[in-house]
This record gives structure tokens, sequence and C-alpha cells, in this order.
């Protein structure tokens, strides 16, 4: 093996030569002739190739078999120009054919064993080409989606950037108006602070008001309480021992502020009592209204009938129907006098004005029918038949009447 140092000791000397205009093929033989005789090493094509940086496959090869030649003719010169017997220089020229043969039989060795050296390394490249192929592609589709989120990520670094401008901006606007919300804020507290002393104090005279407002509620309790006792003789009979009881317990000042409760919850069931008991009064009153409208009603049927006595019905109303229509005379109507008064029904419209509800009024035994939404009148008559005929007939009162 030649070593790192004498290799590259070598490639200078061939540098050098190939500065000075050397070819391809002496470069290589100058290769083959320091690699075979000073180094001990059969040239090969990889060797001569890694040495020289130039030529092809098949231009190396020949460079090779050229040094080979030409050894092989130096070897023969001197064989020929010696002074050799001849049997010697036939066993010699023998000798040197079989040699050559050997060495063209471990050149061609040598030469299918580098063919498959360079072919096992040809398929290797042509797989590290591929593999590097398909890295280049995995690289580049990465490369191309790496500078696809690139672009995005620039996208919204410029879209950040542009909301953080108007961030800015807005944050200086709101800003603003926060340090002028913060001020009337302020001047609204001290408004308020102002106002809820002002309400303090107000309450502290409510709180003074209610405290007399107490005082004059027991004050009135008391008051309203025998005023009730008088009024309502069932009340008097329960509320006379609360009274009691609750004017004993005023007197216990000492223990008054624990008393106080009971004597609220006492007071308390006492209203309760006043409000049922004013509650059966008004029911009683109801009761006493409704008997009374019975009796007045009961009373005017009796006047009706007591005034429809002696007169025949048939006859009342046929008197009725003609006083209706106006066909009784005021002499007439006089002689009837209140005879058919108990048969005289009133007119539930006013035949004046249609609206309005008659009214009979009755003033020192005269009767007078009129309406109060058009002021329409029968005048005083000496009796309800005659009203009642001149306020449907609209005849206008005589002097008499």
């Amino acid at each position: 093996m030649m070593q790192d140092e004498n290799r590259q000791t070598l490639r200078d000397e061939l540098e050098a030569l190939r500065n000075d205009g050397a070819r391809r093929q002496d470069l290589s033989l100058h290769a083959c002739k320091r690699l075979f005789f000073d180094f001990g090493i059969r040239p090969s094509m990889a060797a001569v190739r890694d040495l020289t940086q130039t030529g092809s496959a098949s231009d190396i090869p020949k460079d090779i078999e050229l040094f080979w030649q030409r050894i092989r003719t130096a070897s023969r010169v001197r064989v020929g120009t010696g002074s050799i017997p001849p049997a010697l220089e036939e066993r010699a020229g023998e000798l040197l054919g079989a040699l050559f043969q050997e060495a063209q039989t471990l050149a061609r060795e040598a030469l299918e064993s580098e063919r498959a050296d360079i072919e096992s390394g040809k398929n290797q490249a042509e797989q590290a080409v591929q593999n590097a192929e398909a890295r280049r592609a995995a690289v580049d589709e990465m490369l191309q989606r790496s500078e696809a989120r690139t672009e995005a990520a620039w996208a919204k670094i410029r879209e950040l950037e542009n909301q953080i401008a108007a961030s800015s901006a807005h944050g200086a606007v709101h800003h603003d108006s926060l340090q002028g919300a913060i001020r009337r804020l302020e001047a609204e507290n001290d408004i308020l602070t102002k106002r809820l002393e002002a309400e303090q104090a107000t309450n502290a005279g409510l709180r003074d008001r209610i405290d007399a407002l107490h005082e004059d509620l027991r004050t009135s309790t008391e008051h309203y309480a025998q005023q009730i006792k008088d009024a309502l003789a069932e009340a008097e009979r329960r509320v006379k021992p609360m009274l009691v009881e609750l004017d004993s317990l005023r007197t216990m000042s000492s223990t008054w502020q624990a008393a106080q409760r009971e004597a609220g919850k006492k007071e308390f069931d006492f209203i309760q009592q006043l409000a049922t008991a004013k509650a059966r009064s008004d029911r009683l009153d109801a009761l006493l209204r409704e008997r009374s409208d019975e009796v007045d009603a009961l009373t005017r049927k009796i006047t009706t009938l007591r005034g429809q006595q002696g007169v025949d019905a048939s006859v009342a109303q046929v008197l009725c129907t003609l006083a209706e229509s106006g066909r009784l005379s005021d002499e007439e109507l006089t002689r009837l006098g209140t005879e058919v008064d108990g048969y005289v029904s009133l007119p539930v419209r006013c035949p004046k004005c249609q609206e309005g509800e008659p009214e009979l009024s009755e003033v020192d035994d005269h009767y007078e029918l009129s309406c109060p939404e058009c002021e329409h009148t029968s005048g005083l008559g000496g009796s309800r038949l005659e009203a009642f005929s001149r306020f449907m007939s609209g005849k206008p009162a005589s002097g008499a009447a």
C-alpha cells in the first residue's frame, strides 16, 4: 500500500508535469513507472486515474497497455544485444515468453478484477446517485415546504406587525378614553361621596323621625285601642286583658328591651283581632244594608199595591196607554188624580234624546219627571200619571201645576 505522503508527492509531480504541458498519456505513463518501479505496485486503472485525475475508462487501460508494451520491448532489446550463448539465449527467450504469457494472464485477471471492481463501484455509484437523487428530491420537497412555511410565517409576521401597529394606535386612543373615563369617574365619585354624606345626614334625621313616629305610634296605639273598645263591645271583651297586659309591660322599664318583641307580637295579634272584628262589622253592615234595601223594596211594593187598590188593572193599563200617547186632557188627568199612580211604569229612556234615564222626583205632593242628559222635564204635576203623560207627550206644564 502507498503511504499518504508518497501519494501526495506523486500527485505533486504529475501536477508539475501538467503545468509544463504534458499530455494525458505522458501523465499516465509517468504514474505507471513510479508505481511499478519505485513502489512495487502493479499499475491499475483506478490507481492511475486517482493520481492523474484525468482520462476516461477506455483511455487509461490503453496507456497502461502501452506501458507494458514498452517494458516488453525494452526487455527483448537487452536480451538480444548481450553476449549470451545461443542455447541460453533461446532458453532465456522461452523464459521471457513464459513470463510474458504469465504477465498477460495476471494482467487479464487483474483487468477482470479491476473491471469487476469498476462495475461494482459503478453500481454503487449509480445507487448512491439514485439515493442522492431521492434525497435531493426529498430535500427539494422539504425545501419547498419550508419555503411555503417561511412565506406563510412572513405573511403572519406582517399581519401581526399590522395588528400590533393597529393595536398600538387603538391602545393609545383607548388609553386617552380610559384617562377621560377615570377623570369622569373620579368626579362622579366625589359627587356621589357628597351625596352619600347628604343621604347619611338625611338618614340620621329620618331615624330620629322614625323614632319619634314609633313613640307616636305607641302613644296612638293606646288611644286607638280605647276608641275601638268604645266602638266594638265584642272586641272590648277580647282586647281588655291584652291592654291590661300591655299597660303592665309598659310599666316594666327594667325589662323593656327583652319584652319589646313579645309586646310587638301581642300587638300584632291584637291588630289581627281588630281586623277580624272590623271585617265582621263590615259584613254585618253589608248585611244590614242588604236587609234595608229589601225593606225599602217591600215598602215600595206595599205602597204600589196600596195605590192599586180599588182600580181594575185593565182599566189602569188603558189609562196609562192613553196618557203616554197624550190623549188625556189636563181636566181628565186632574179628575183621575193619583188613583192610577200605582200602575204607572217610568220610561227607561228619554223620548227626546233617547240616551238619558228619566228620574222621578216628588215635591209637596207634586211629581216631576226629568231627563238628566237633555234636561227635558214634565213640570210639576198633581200625580205620577200626569207627570208621565206630559213627559212622554212633550206637553208643557199648565199654570195650575
